[in-house]
């Protein structure tokens, strides 16, 4: 920014014009005395005044008037202007980078949280994701019939227990009263006295597959209710054609007895490690 003033740009004053000013300086100086005591020995070589001889000026008033005062007051006054309009400039400066800086401050500070929300949103639906292919991939998911148990009789083992002469199922060990849960989500179809069999649960699950639960010591579902995977359906027991406490178990293609498929291969089929 450049200092100006009326007439423009700020410029040190003409020759003419410090002239001016140096006259009306010496105007000013008649007023203190500094004239009468210039003039003070003219005077006194005429008599005290007396006459009109015309008075004689040193030298020394022309450069008061019209030189190195004026001169010299000019320059300070333009120095000052030049100093002022500098620091002014730096001043301006100054204020600029900090605002630009400030500016840049907030703009990356907006990008962090934006950056960070972002973020945090992303990893929000991410475990939300998460959390619902687990809880679809445990509704879907088969487990065992009596959990941490294992066969203790097995597919198609012939005997006179059975009267088609052979196992159409596998049993596994279990005592009285030991926890039975459905294999997989399914319906029940089936809940109560199933002959020789005792107390029996069948489920039909969603890829039309049955499962069967028999030799029951209590039964705690229903008819037409819907199961989830590893939802307790009773308790063990020996109830029917038994010799003693464990779960006689089943795969079928239909719920009704003569049905039956490989138990074993079934559940090692959907994951379970039998």
């Amino acid at each position: 920014m450049a200092f100006t003033r009326a007439t423009g740009k700020h410029r040190r004053p003409s020759k003419t014009r410090r002239a001016a000013g140096g006259a009306a300086g010496i105007a000013g100086l008649a007023t203190v005395g500094v004239v009468g005591s210039i003039a003070t020995p003219a005077f006194a070589a005429s008599g005290g005044g007396q006459n009109n001889a015309p008075v004689q000026h040193d030298a020394k008033v022309s450069e008061v008037v019209g030189g190195p005062i004026s001169e010299t007051l000019d320059q300070q006054a333009y120095e000052q202007a030049l100093q002022a309009e500098q620091t002014k400039a730096e001043t301006d400066a100054k204020e600029e980078a900090a605002k630009a800086k400030a500016d840049a401050k907030r703009k990356a500070d907006e990008a962090k949280r934006k950056a960070a929300a972002e973020k945090a949103e992303k990893a929000r639906e991410a475990k939300e994701r998460a959390a619902r292919e687990a809880k679809r991939a445990k509704l879907n998911a088969y487990v065992m019939p009596v959990e941490g148990s294992y066969v203790s009789t097995g597919y198609k083992q012939g005997g006179g227990m059975w009267s088609s002469g052979s196992h159409t199922g596998i049993d596994f060990h279990a005592g009285m009263n030991t926890p039975v849960q459905s294999v997989a989500a399914g319906e029940v179809v089936e809940a109560g006295n199933g002959g020789a069999y005792g107390n029996n649960v069948v489920i039909k699950h969603k890829d039309g597959t049955y499962t069967q639960y028999g030799h029951l010591n209590s039964i705690s579902v229903s008819v037409g209710q819907q199961v989830k995977s590893g939802q307790q359906i009773g308790l063990s027991g020996s109830t029917g054609n038994s010799s003693g406490p464990h779960l006689h178990f089943e795969a079928r293609t239909s719920p009704e007895y003569g049905s039956d498929i490989d138990p074993v291969a079934y559940l090692r089929e959907h994951g379970v490690k039998v």
